[in-house]
């Protein structure tokens, strides 16, 4: 009798000497065990890739890297506020710029926690200035990531001070799993949507608005 030596490989296809298997015996082995396999692993990168590329959405509106900080920010219906607010203090063209730009934007929600009153007199014309003082207390020079944030923390001990336009700083921390910004009164916000990437930088929604000296 002919010994066959046949035996699995670490792979999990079937092999065996070439002369003791014909070619149809050998394909009939590839399309069992190899073509199946090649076809998941095809199917699983595909997957992957199609997640990765998959623009965030944020107030239910996608969110275009090919745009810009405004342009998104415009389609959000959670940042009516916002983008109320960047209008008043003439900042559109500011932050329709090169940039780049690092933004972390409060949502309406954020807004709606101040006083009464508050943003209905931010927005008028004589408060220009403040709000403007506001705004780009929210705004950091530059492209800075999650990544680079949690980076910034770690070399930081614990913490990590950005330096906003605005000229003050806002310091960076974790709490758990979540990235607390404290910004210089005390107050506290989360960054809820992180890196949402713009064309002119990146955009981090944050759940409270954050007050400079």
């Amino acid at each position: 009798m002919h010994s066959h030596d046949i035996h699995i490989d670490t792979s999990g296809v079937l092999s065996a000497r070439s002369e003791l298997i014909g070619p149809e015996k050998r394909n009939s082995i590839m399309k069992k065990y190899l073509f199946p396999t090649v076809m998941s692993l095809a199917l699983a990168l595909t997957g992957i890739s199609a997640t990765a590329q998959k623009d965030p959405t944020v107030g239910g509106a996608a969110m275009y890297p090919s745009k810009n900080i405004v342009e998104n920010a415009m389609n959000s219906k959670d940042h009516t506020t916002l983008v109320a607010a960047v209008k008043a203090a003439g900042l559109v063209e500011t932050l329709e710029g090169p940039g780049p730009f690092t933004v972390f934007a409060p949502t309406n929600e954020a807004f709606d926690k101040l006083p009464a009153g508050t943003v209905d007199n931010l927005v008028k014309p004589e408060s220009k200035d403040t709000l403007t003082k506001i705004l780009t207390y929210h705004v950091v020079a530059g492209r800075m990531t999650s990544k680079d944030i949690i980076k910034a923390i770690k070399t930081g001990g614990g913490t990590a001070t950005l330096k906003t336009v605005e000229g003050g700083t806002l310091t960076a921390a974790m709490k758990g799993k979540s990235l607390i910004l404290t910004d210089e009164k005390g107050g506290t916000a989360m960054v809820t949507i992180a890196d949402v990437y713009q064309s002119n930088g990146v955009i981090h929604v944050i759940d409270t608005v954050l007050m400079p000296n």
